[in-house]
């Protein structure tokens, strides 16, 4: 069966969701997620939303410390353009009914985390992605032009040049799609595309992102052409829960902007050494921290202390992150918070203008799958929800453009050919290699790197990759081996420019390059497939 949209947004995160509300009032838009629509990684966003609302705050001040954490390697303007943008981006979510907290009738309570030089972070308690999420469905179930469809996970996009093998100029025309509960491949036909797909946090054995992080978003637009860049920038949240029943759960960097420590075994506070900043550094700053005291120490984890603040504060502050704990026996009230650093968030990704376009026309992306500029060679703490929002609407109004000029599309997409695929014989052949890749990512090309760990990692990828591309097109397909080809994609792209840039810089840290080289460093690494085209 197949199915046709004015815009397809794939993705149902804070991006997704604002750039389909905002096409819907001029457009038919199709939504699809591949698990329920509100598990994103929006819904796991504790902190909150970098946004200038102090007194004492400036526009200008946000924009220095985004460039600071950036490395060098941030877009100024796009960075000013989306700072701007931030209040009223808050304003409207206020509209949708998002409850942030206040300080006082009319005034926001504004939080502080990692290389704010100032407050400046929306929240709701510590469930602020939750919140953003719910108010977000909400908006887009009652609008009479969005189709939501869950349960269904892309497979490639579809481009003219998919279609002729490069007779005409290429575009994008739509997507074949996969539900995920039967197996069963459709084709979906569309005048505009948006990938919101989200990061790629499950290219590492340790994440805080969901099962859904495979980086599916990021591998179908390189597959189809577009330009990738800055994906060696892999950030690494400093505090994840350290517990055998605790997944993938994040201890907000709230905790530090209030007050909390980080304390060895030992119990010896050890940030001050490290950085002037000592909690309070950047995010890749306190992820190496904590990485050199365990080896060190050879300890599993290091501890998080937030029990010297009133049990009262830490109960209105962190009524999730404390419940969560408590379920598992540990009272944050009272004890410290065994944490590690795990893979958070995509710094890199699909390149695109200021208003969200990928450079093929009829594509675009937002949120973390796009690299707009924003987070340069480190992600200041809180950007990322801003960055979500801003590029969601314009991705959204930028789609709306085209359709008022787009040239017709053929009239009737072809159906996904299986061929002579036959059913998987050995499904522990894709657990292995997934295993095998998210292992040696952690490992060779994790929170410090150097030119063996990445020779290394190449050599074993290579021959992953060649198992995982003669699987399939030679068996019929299954989410996992999907997702599994995805997954070798990424890394790819993780570890191609992680060997390219003989540099440290940001969030990469490569033990035989650790000077910072502005001379021949400063700038991107972008990566196309082989045979494409320079960004139009």
């Amino acid at each position: 069966m197949n199915k046709q949209a004015d815009v397809l947004v794939l993705g149902s995160g804070v991006a997704g969701l604002t750039a389909a509300l905002e096409a819907a009032d001029r457009a038919q838009v199709l939504v699809l997620t591949k698990a329920s629509p509100a598990e994103t990684n929006t819904a796991m966003a504790q902190g909150g939303i970098a946004a200038v609302f102090g007194a004492d705050d400036s526009p200008e001040s946000h924009v220095q410390d985004t460039l600071s954490a950036g490395g060098g390697l941030c877009d100024k303007a796009f960075v000013a353009g989306c700072v701007a943008e931030g209040p009223e981006r808050i304003r409207w979510l206020s509209g949708l009914g998002v409850e942030f907290e206040q300080s006082a009738p009319g005034r926001f309570d504004l939080g502080r985390e990692g290389a704010h030089s100032h407050r400046r972070v929306v929240h709701v308690k510590d469930s602020t992605g939750r919140a953003v999420e719910g108010a977000l469905l909400d908006a887009v179930q009652r609008h009479p032009n969005i189709e939501v469809g869950e349960g269904l996970m892309g497979l490639d996009l579809i481009t003219l040049r998919h279609l002729d093998g490069g007779g005409r100029e290429d575009r994008c025309i739509g997507c074949y799609v996969m539900d995920r509960a039967t197996g069963l491949i459709t084709t979906v036909g569309a005048s505009a595309t948006i990938l919101a797909t989200g990061g790629s946090g499950k290219v590492y054995l340790y994440t805080s992102n969901p099962d859904i992080a495979t980086g599916d978003g990021l591998a179908m637009g390189w597959r189809a052409g577009a330009a990738v860049a800055n994906m060696e920038f892999f950030q690494f949240h400093p505090t994840c829960l350290f517990h055998p029943l605790a997944k993938n759960f994040l201890i907000s960097e709230a905790v530090r902007g209030e007050g909390g420590i980080l304390l060895t075994s030992a119990g010896t506070r050890f940030m001050p050494g490290h950085h002037p900043s000592a909690e309070l550094a950047p995010r890749d700053v306190v992820a190496r921290a904590i990485d050199e005291e365990l080896k060190k120490s050879g300890d599993d984890c290091v501890y998080l202390d937030i029990s010297h603040r009133s049990s009262s504060f830490i109960e209105r502050r962190f009524p999730a992150i404390l419940g969560f704990c408590r379920r598992l026996g540990l009272d944050i009230r009272k004890e410290p918070i065994p944490v590690v650093p795990a893979a958070h968030y995509q710094c890199g990704g699909i390149v695109t203008d200021h208003d969200g376009w990928t450079g093929l026309p009829g594509l675009y992306a937002a949120g973390e799958v796009a690299c707009t500029g924003m987070h340069g060679a480190n992600r200041l703490a809180s950007n990322s929800l801003l960055e979500a929002l801003v590029m969601g609407r314009r991705a959204g109004a930028t789609a709306l453009k085209w359709l008022r000029d787009v040239p017709p599309g053929p009239s009737e997409l072809p159906a996904w050919n299986v061929g002579y695929a036959r059913h998987p014989d050995e499904s522990v052949v894709v657990s292995q290699n997934w295993d095998e890749i998210r292992r040696f990512m952690w490992n060779y090309v994790g929170v410090v790197r150097s030119d063996n760990r990445l020779e290394r990692a190449r050599k074993r990828l290579a021959m992953v990759r060649e198992e995982v591309v003669t699987d399939y097109w030679r068996f019929i397909l299954t989410p996992d081996l999907v997702e599994l080809r995805n997954l070798s994609d990424c890394a790819w792209l993780i570890l191609e420019a992680a060997l390219m840039r003989k540099e440290s810089r940001g969030l990469h840290y490569n033990l035989d390059h650790l000077d910072t080289d502005d001379e021949n460093w400063r700038h991107p690494i972008v990566l196309r497939r082989p045979g494409k085209g320079p960004v139009k």
